[in-house]
């Protein structure tokens, strides 16, 4: 289904293209030595280069390249063997040098594309322009003083991709299902956290509007969006206002607008520069950027699996593609799933992952990176369902056992006397007991009162304390009963 939006005059078209600046994962910065962990003290993280010092001159860092290619090849993109660097030039207090390092008409990565499953299961591909390398400006501090503004240098210089895709997209939904599969395949490749509310990964949204058949209308810019659902709410903030004013006979403008999150509205930050403006030109300092094809080859060998291909491989062992998409969304998942399901019943182990684990996570507000069990353990804890040493009721208390205790399932069994009563005769005599202390029950049912067997069922797992293999339970009390 088309998503339009309705004007006075009819359904509009919204057209989206996003610029997504992403964090390069590094220990150190673009063109220096500096660190780049996130929350240090301001100024803690600065070199020479970073600061601008005259003289100063940038040495590029090899992971950062590394770690670019393995996302252009992440994202099916063509790897360019020579790239170069540019001075972009404009003036911001946070950028000492006056201009930033980055990559203007020749990128280290060209077109590819990404797809996406939107909400009704149909599949979409988004277009990849290319993606480029540049280090991003310091951070000022408006509200540290009541007249002067502090600068923060600790991430200047620290390595961005900015990865730009076509105007593919056509409604915020698409924009934000682009958005969590960049970030997946990111994570997934390890090149960059996601963490959008740290700023490692940040959005500029390009938005415009036209009528059904119509070419590309004049589009205006979303600077700096920090959350998907914060893309999203301003792609139809910024759509709506620019169908009001071509409504109302205006004419929309080129330019960089802010989304206020409190408002829900977009409001004008400066009219959109082109790249004349701007005064680029290669980088003196830094020579042209070669690749060999066959060091590039070396790291697509080396690529992890990403989440497409993992989930075809989860459905192709069995499960729901519902159940392969909740594994896979994060790496961290997918790997404590393997390790639970590794020899053992992959649908078990898939039931036991997406509920009662996933449960307790929720539960006690914890995260994957610091389970309340083990994967290990509740692999053993799988053994022990599947081997018969535990029923399903059994397996379940056990499971809260571990998450109290931290102890293997086994040690529990034993310690509590929790293992499955198998032997028949122990059964018989407990099914006996109960029949002889409900004599009347026993002849009601024996009448036609048929519902009155969960009735002896359940009486007969209380007397064993939950112990009774079920499936014996019954097939004993039908034969007495009967």
């Amino acid at each position: 289904m088309t998503y339009t939006i309705e004007g006075e005059t009819g359904p509009w078209e919204v057209v989206i293209g996003l610029e997504v600046h992403a964090q390069v994962t590094s220990h150190a910065k673009l063109f220096s030595g500096a660190a780049t962990a996130f929350g240090a003290e301001p100024n803690s993280q600065v070199s020479f280069v970073d600061a601008g010092f005259p003289g100063m001159l940038p040495v590029i860092n090899a992971e950062c390249i590394a770690q670019a290619v393995r996302t252009g090849l992440g994202l099916n993109a063509e790897i360019h063997l020579w790239s170069r660097f540019d001075r972009k030039n404009y003036f911001y207090a946070d950028l000492p040098q006056g201009y930033q390092i980055s990559q203007y008409a020749h990128p280290i990565v060209g077109t590819g594309a990404v797809e996406v499953t939107l909400a009704d299961g149909i599949t979409k591909t988004i277009g990849i322009t290319r993606l480029h390398l540049e280090q991003d400006a310091g951070k000022s501090l408006h509200d540290q003083h009541p007249s002067k503004s502090f600068i923060d240098l600790n991430r200047s210089g620290v390595a961005l991709m900015e990865i730009v895709s076509e105007p593919d997209m056509r409604s915020p939904e698409e924009a934000g299902a682009y958005l969590t599969k960049l970030r997946q395949i990111m994570r997934y490749l390890g090149t960059c956290d996601g963490n959008m509310d740290e700023g490692s990964m940040r959005a500029d949204v390009n938005v415009s509007v036209r009528k059904a058949g119509e070419g590309f209308r004049t589009r205006c810019e979303v600077k700096n969006v920090n959350s998907i659902r914060f893309v999203m709410q301003a792609v139809e903030a910024e759509a709506r206002r620019q169908i009001e004013v071509w409504e109302s006979g205006g004419e929309v403008t080129q330019e960089t607008r802010l989304f206020d999150t409190a408002r829900g509205v977009t409001r004008s930050m400066r009219s959109k520069e082109d790249a004349h403006d701007y005064r680029y030109f290669p980088d003196p300092d830094l020579p042209p950027l070669v690749l060999e094809q066959s060091w590039v080859d070396q790291l697509k060998a080396s690529l992890p699996e990403l989440p497409d291909q993992r989930r075809a491989r989860y459905v192709a062992m069995g499960l729901s593609p519902y159940d392969a998409h909740v594994l896979t969304i994060e790496r961290e998942t997918a790997t404590f799933f393997e390790t639970v399901a590794k020899g053992r019943d992959a649908k078990v182990a898939a039931n036991w992952v997406t509920g009662d684990f996933f449960a307790a996570l929720n539960r006690l507000k914890r995260d994957i990176s610091d389970p309340p069990v083990t994967a290990e353990h509740l692999g053993e804890l799988l053994d022990l369902l599947a081997d018969k040493t535990l029923s399903g009721a059994l397996a379940k208390q056990v499971f809260e056992a571990m998450i109290e205790t931290g102890q293997a399932p086994s040690v529990i069994v034993e310690e509590r006397g929790l293992r499955q009563v198998t032997d028949t005769g122990a059964i018989e005599a407990a099914v006996d007991a109960i029949m002889a202390a409900n004599a009347d029950k026993v002849a009601e049912y024996r009448g036609g009162k048929d519902k009155l067997f969960g009735f002896f069922v359940g009486q007969t797992m209380k007397a064993m304390a939950g112990k009774g293999n079920p499936a014996l339970v019954n097939d004993v009390l039908k034969q007495k009963l009967g």
